[in-house]
């Protein structure tokens, strides 16, 4: 079969170290793989040269664009934003700091031949400090329990066939908003193939998944999620029931109308 086309959504906040490397190593790995793919640069705000770094390289590569927003949106506002100026078949997203291997994560992209969703998990979780690690493991295990999955890892690079997120109903922009995408697709029976993926280091800076911020981000979203999946949805159900009970009752008033009528003729 052919190869699926590719957009790479590539936020960057304030990333004029690592933002060339990443679009390069991209590129170089759509040539590697032979695909059809893009970047779609989402510069979310930043206030040093990470807009002229990427307007340079797109004096010399037709397969990139940029997207600009006045102020920082999140990380997921930008991905959606991405996403309206996609078209290709096959969407996901790459960070610009560079932390993310697209060879190695390009290598199980034929799998998309068979389901809708790519989800990687780190395999060589060592790159990562102790304390990260022990969020994570707490985190996917929060997850797991909460929503009735059993997935390795939430937050990576996960591919998408585009057509899907149409019926995703996000209301997260922050660090959250993957998890969410996944939730309520693969709620949807949406399927789906984990694959290990090789997790590098930032060139320079540092992550700002961690930060008090991103934290309560994370927080309020699984909340609203657990409300609108456990809790709305119980509410649903009594009124649909109520409202089942109800045409009941409706129907045997009518019943008895029909019945009073013909012994009355």
């Amino acid at each position: 079969m052919s190869k699926p086309t590719l957009s790479v959504i590539m936020p960057a906040l304030n990333e004029e170290n690592n933002i060339e490397a990443a679009i390069r190593s991209t590129i170089e790995a759509f040539n590697n793989h032979g695909i059809d793919g893009e970047v779609i640069v989402v510069n979310d705000g930043s206030t040093d040269s990470t807009k002229s770094i990427v307007e340079r390289i797109i004096q010399e590569a037709n397969n990139v664009k940029l997207i600009n927003h006045i102020k920082p949106m999140g990380i997921g506002y930008s991905f959606w934003d991405g996403i309206k100026h996609s078209d290709r078949e096959i969407v996901v997203s790459f960070p610009g700091d560079n932390e993310n291997d697209p060879d190695d994560a390009l290598t199980f992209l034929y799998l998309m031949d068979h389901v809708d969703i790519i989800i990687p998990f780190i395999h060589n979780v060592e790159v990562r400090d102790r304390i990260r690690r022990l969020i994570s493991s707490l985190y996917r295990f929060i997850m797991n329990i909460s929503f009735g999955i059993s997935l390795n890892y939430l937050n990576g690079t996960v591919f998408y066939r585009r057509l899907i997120l149409k019926e995703v109903d996000l209301k997260n922009f922050g660090f959250f908003f993957q998890a969410e995408i996944l939730i309520k697709l693969l709620r949807k029976g949406y399927l789906f193939a984990e694959v290990p993926n090789y997790l590098g280091t930032r060139g320079d800076g540092k992550s700002k998944a961690l930060t008090l911020k991103s934290l309560i981000q994370v927080i309020k979203g699984y909340l609203r999620l657990a409300f609108d999946i456990h809790i709305r949805a119980i509410e649903t159900k009594k009124d649909y029931q109520k409202l089942n009970k109800e045409s009941r009752s409706y129907r045997k008033h009518l019943n008895f109308q029909s019945d009073l009528q013909a012994s009355e003729l």
